[in-house]
């Protein structure tokens, strides 16, 4: 028997877990209702519809099942659009004027997990206020009880399997008309995802040679040894068919990763570097400044001041790069894990736009991919995770701060944090010297163990 969600529900990225376990239809169905009567509330109903799309995990039918179930039993109709990519949920939720849109994802989790995110009218991701007042209501007995409805009020639900169009007319218009893509070899890794279809469909119909690997899901192999998590296969396909750059892609696609045309995996904070300093030149990067997180490279800082683009930093989550650029009037931000925002063009990370982005730029400098995306060397850093049982508060582990702080001292950046998707911990050391990174972050790693053990 599944146990219930807890009442911290939202991580970094919508609600995520092992489903059957953490996420259960009983769960689900409170969820669903839950959010569904906060989408009704106050002024934020205007057609009565929400969006509901998926990725290709087999749970994802359990899930989607409950929830269409929940948001009828408060009122709502639901429109069902199958396996979409989670960018082309944002973008058609305000596209067909629906009040929300709800995407089943776990992202580049493996296929056994699964996970809720939920967007306004709008297209973009929920602020931290509207996720708690979900979780309010999801533990408001009376409420929900309150709001079901009876008769005519219940609502109904379709589904549609030919909005993929819109969402490839929309992908496309992102890349410069005076441009095409014949002449280029490129390899999509579809990671058995979301955009399974979408994805090839776009860069052929703009006139690329593609080359399509991990395109035919089944129900459990989305991400395995597949796509963004998994980029050396990628690599190898790019290397074998001689491309002229390889794209992998996660589960719901808002994530990319690139392969150069050796074959090299392109570091995200390089990625963000180049295509900073292709808006700037071309004129359509806003207010001169891009948005990266606390995550991302001091040489990327470095990189950006050199061209007089300012970085504003954020905490991790493409929700939180979001807000810093609504907050600061900008276009362009992302993380160095791959999702990457171009706001004029889609309300959250869209590994398609991206890469159209990146293919523009290739085409417009007339450069290969192995130079126009090494813009700059990275300074040496050292990243592991940490398996943990529970998430005890950082402040409340003795000693840490203290160790923390002989690391600033040293001249080194450090970063240590809970993931909010699943129970790891993160820890992040940077700085010039190899040597002083990878003595310290060993050390990091012996003292938490023990204290986390």
């Amino acid at each position: 028997m599944g146990k219930d969600i807890p009442a911290k529900i939202f991580g970094t990225d919508g609600v995520r877990g092992k489903a059957g376990q953490f996420l259960t239809p009983s769960s689900v169905i409170k969820l669903g209702s839950s959010a569904g009567i906060f989408f009704r509330s106050g002024n934020q109903v205007f057609t009565n519809k929400i969006l509901v799309g998926k990725d290709t995990r087999r749970s994802g039918y359990m899930i989607e099942n409950a929830l269409v179930s929940s948001l009828t039993s408060v009122g709502y109709d639901v429109i069902q659009v199958g396996p979409m990519p989670t960018p082309a949920i944002a973008f058609l939720t305000e596209d067909m004027r629906c009040d929300a849109g709800i995407m089943i994802s776990a992202s580049h989790n493996p296929y056994d997990d699964n996970g809720i995110k939920f967007f306004d009218h709008s297209g973009y991701k929920l602020d931290e206020e509207s996720e708690a007042r979900i979780e309010q209501i999801y533990h408001d007995k009376e409420l929900q009880s309150a709001n079901l409805k009876t008769g005519l009020e219940i609502g109904s639900s379709k589904r549609i399997d030919d909005v993929i169009g819109r969402y490839i007319v929309h992908i496309k218009n992102s890349f410069p008309k005076n441009l095409n893509l014949q002449g280029m070899r490129i390899v999509c890794d579809c990671a058995n995802g979301a955009a399974y279809k979408v994805a090839p469909t776009i860069f052929k119909e703009l006139g690329a040679d593609v080359i399509v690997i991990n395109n035919e899901p089944n129900g459990h192999n989305i991400n395995e040894q597949c796509g963004a998590m998994h980029p050396q296969v990628l690599s190898l396909e790019v290397k074998r068919y001689r491309a002229d750059i390889g794209f992998a892609l996660d589960g719901d696609a808002d994530r990319l990763v690139v392969a150069d045309d050796k074959g090299e995996v392109v570091d995200g904070d390089k990625l963000l570097g180049a295509l900073a300093l292709y808006q700037q030149q071309n004129g359509t990067l806003k207010g001169g400044k891009i948005v990266a997180t606390l995550m991302s490279n001091l040489a990327l800082e470095e990189f950006l001041k050199s061209h007089n683009i300012e970085l504003i930093r954020c905490n991790v989550g493409d929700k939180y790069v979001i807000e810093s650029i609504k907050k600061h009037n900008l276009n362009f931000g992302g993380e160095n894990s791959g999702h990457i925002i171009f706001n004029n063009y889609a309300k959250t990370g869209d590994g398609l736009v991206s890469a159209l982005q990146v293919l523009a730029y290739l085409k417009s400098t007339r450069q290969r991919s192995s130079i126009a995306l090494n813009p700059f060397s990275l300074y040496p850093s050292q990243c592991l995770n940490l398996n943990v049982s529970q998430k005890i508060p950082l402040e409340q582990i003795q000693g840490l701060q203290e160790r923390l702080d002989s690391i600033s001292k040293s001249g080194n950046r450090h970063l240590v944090r809970y993931s909010g998707t699943e129970n790891k911990l993160r820890i992040l050391i940077e700085g010039k010297d190899t040597k002083s990174t990878k003595n310290q972050i060993n050390e990091l790693k012996t003292f938490l163990s023990n204290k986390l053990s």
